[in-house]
């Protein structure tokens, strides 16, 4: 006989809770894991960009491209883009997805689950499109690196899908987080972009996951914000109007910049012309304009302080824009949230200046509309204008500028979506419907896994019975009735325990006072009565999965497989139409009987 511990019976009774919609404790103790861990994967990676850089670039700095020789920083993005065709391209398809848009695709269609070899490239493609000098951000590493690093964590576990879910939000919050040090931001990213809902039990694991990891990141980098930015406010409300035109300026470029990024046309040239084209028109452009390349935050603080001259801020506002997004468009697996922040600095930052000129008695300071060029542009390619105001309240540490923050967020937002057709960066349109991510039954239905609605009670039975055999079975009193079928019938059926007991009595009241035939049998596939095709499926899978396999009309049920061996395997409950419909509807699993 097989002995358990006591830690395994932990174990078990913590997935059974997360299996259910109020396992609350449970999975803020997960948020805070999550957090934990990636805030040591964010350090990690920004100290393997630290260490790269400490090879070739001046004082270690990995920003610091302008300090190179203009033929050095030219030819990094054509060795760059050579790695990446030679490492990357060479695997198999389904390995070059990284970044953020990877974490949502996995979300959407994989319950949160991430292959190791996209993780693990994920790591050497992010330092080399930074170190390289391509127009790229570290927080799209950041993100898929901490989303699949947590995601990790459950799957070792065997923790059910649910919970996989809110783990990739957590790591999603935490990476934001520790990158920029804002803990608030990070967490309405998450649910803003990735998760797309906004519910309690994602809330607090994903509040709880982005505070560790600010504070792993503060323990090694310090308390230091993401930029240091002057002290200066809007003043007249007279410069409202001009916060209007910024927003409709960095509308129409967030417009420009995903249609750039989602070109067909280029994305149908050849692999090698492709990556050749991104490595020369950046090696190009940088020759004149080092500021361009990597992440840019140097750029932005320069911005932000008055310290660039109006070419270098026309170049990072549309060299920087188009090279970006030829960069994505030509199969560049690059973070696109950093140079998204220094386009919007250095387009606010140039109608911030132009209001200079035309009032120049009432026109707020260059920087402030830079701050709010950031939010703009964050806010308008995102399609996330809440994520985009809690990140420009938490780096500029202004309460004061969300009033003129909104307006401008907003007035982006819709000028991208309306003006331009563009949704979101990261969520591509659907052509009929929403995403999946965006349809209320699937969000529903993916925050619990199948052990909270299914039907425990059964037996299994043989499709030949005695009728001593068939009251026996009954003593239980069992809802349904496993038919186990011969090895050549690969179906499995399910009866009713009540149809089964209603034969018998019909049986009995025949016989009346006849002794019944010795070992008379009972074919449970002949008796009248309704039978149930049955599909296995997973007990760690998610409502949302058995109501997509239900749609196959042949199908009636599912019995869920417990056990991770097939030798072992066995059938821990049913879970049928009607008990999803009920938890849908009543969302409530206590008033369905199969409860947990």
């Amino acid at each position: 006989m097989a002995r358990f511990s006591r830690s395994d019976f932990t174990l078990e009774s913590f997935r059974r809770q997360l299996a259910n919609v109020d396992a609350l404790p449970q999975l803020c103790v997960l948020g805070l894991v999550s957090g934990v861990i990636t805030g040591a994967v964010m350090v990690a990676f920004r100290l393997l960009l630290e260490a790269g850089a400490v090879l070739y670039m001046p004082e270690g700095n990995p920003e610091a491209f302008e300090g190179l020789s203009p033929w050095l920083r030219s030819l990094l993005p054509l060795v760059a883009v050579s790695l990446i065709g030679v490492l990357l391209y060479r695997q198999k398809a389904s390995a070059h997805k990284l970044g953020v848009g990877h974490v949502i695709e996995r979300l959407s269609y994989h319950q949160g689950r991430f292959p190791l070899r996209n993780w693990l490239n994920q790591w050497w493609v992010g330092v080399v499109s930074v170190l390289g000098g391509l127009s790229a951000g570290r927080e799209g590493p950041a993100i898929h690196l901490g989303a699949a690093a947590s995601s990790g964590l459950g799957v070792k576990l065997r923790l059910p899908n649910n919970s996989l879910r809110v783990l990739v939000a957590c790591g999603t919050a935490a990476g934001i987080s520790a990158s920029f040090n804002t803990p608030i931001a990070g967490v309405i990213f998450a649910m803003e972009v990735v998760m797309m809902e906004y519910t309690l039990m994602s809330f607090m694991p994903v509040i709880l996951a982005s505070t560790m990891a600010a504070m792993v990141a503060q323990v090694v980098y310090g308390n230091e914000p993401a930029f240091r930015i002057p002290e200066v406010a809007l003043g007249s409300l007279m410069n409202l109007p001009w916060v209007v035109i910024l927003g409709l300026v960095v509308g129409l470029l967030a417009g420009l910049f995903i249609h750039i990024s989602r070109n067909t046309h280029l994305q149908q040239w050849p692999l090698w012309l492709r990556l050749g084209a991104v490595g020369v028109a950046t090696g190009v452009v940088a020759w004149w304009f080092p500021q361009i390349q990597g992440i840019g935050y140097d750029s932005v603080a320069g911005v932000l302080n008055d310290q660039l001259e109006i070419k270098v801020l026309l170049a990072l506002m549309i060299a920087k824009l188009l090279i970006t997004a030829l960069t994505v468009s030509g199969g560049v697996p690059i973070g696109i949230i950093g140079p998204v922040l220094v386009v919007g600095a250095a387009t606010g930052a140039l109608v911030g200046m132009l209001g200079g000129w035309l009032w120049p008695d009432k026109a707020a300071d260059p920087s402030i509309f830079a701050m709010l060029g950031m939010a703009a542009m964050m806010g308008a390619v995102l399609q996330a204008p809440l994520a985009a105001l809690m990140a420009l309240m938490e780096l500029t540490h202004t309460p004061n500028i969300m009033l003129p923050g909104m307006l401008a967020v907003v007035v982006a937002c819709l000028t991208s979506r309306q003006l331009t057709s563009c949704e979101g960066f990261f969520i591509s349109a659907v052509r009929y419907g929403l995403h999946p991510l965006q349809q209320p039954l699937m969000q529903a239905l993916s925050r619990v896994s199948v052990p909270a609605v299914m039907e425990r009670s059964l037996v299994r039975t043989e499709r030949l019975i005695t009728i001593e055999q068939a009251r026996r079975l009954l003593e239980s009193n069992p809802v349904w009735l496993i038919i186990e079928r011969s090895s050549e019938e690969k179906t499995v059926l399910a009866l009713k325990g009540a149809t089964l007991a209603r034969w018998l009595l019909e049986h009995d009241e025949a016989l009346e006072d006849k002794a019944p035939p010795e070992d008379e049998q009972v074919d449970l596939l002949e008796i009248p009565g309704q039978r149930l095709e049955l599909a296995p499926i997973g007990l760690q899978a998610t409502l949302s999965e058995a109501f997509l396999k239900l749609q196959d009309d042949a199908l009636g049920a599912l019995y869920v497989v417990h056990g991770y061996r097939p030798k072992q395997q066995r059938i821990s409950g049913i879970i049928t139409r009607g008990a999803i419909e009920r938890y849908y509807y009543y969302a409530d699993p206590k008033d369905n009987d199969s409860a947990v």
